[in-house]
């Protein structure tokens, strides 16, 4: 699940943006809880982790992108109301 969570993780910022982040956020909290469970027998701790970051950082990347452009369209939007009004 570990590695499953890391290629994830790549392929979210390559070829499959959402869906990829979204499948490294969910194996990579499931590896890390079979890894506590397994008391030192499961290794795979830093590709989990490795695939939780990656995909945290590219739904935390998204989600700014979409407010930025709604902000610069909202804007755009009332300059031009603005600028129509005035002359």
């Amino acid at each position: 699940m570990a590695v499953i969570s890391l290629v994830a993780g790549i392929l979210g910022w390559t070829l499959l943006p959402f869906v990829g982040s979204i499948a490294a956020i969910v194996t990579g909290h499931m590896a890390r809880s079979e890894i506590k469970r397994g008391n030192g027998t499961v290794e795979g701790d830093g590709l989990a982790v490795s695939g939780l970051v990656l995909g945290y950082a590219m739904v935390a990347l998204a989600i700014i992108s979409i407010i930025g452009v709604l902000l610069l369209f909202g804007g755009l939007a009332a300059f031009l109301a603005l600028a129509s009004n005035w002359g």
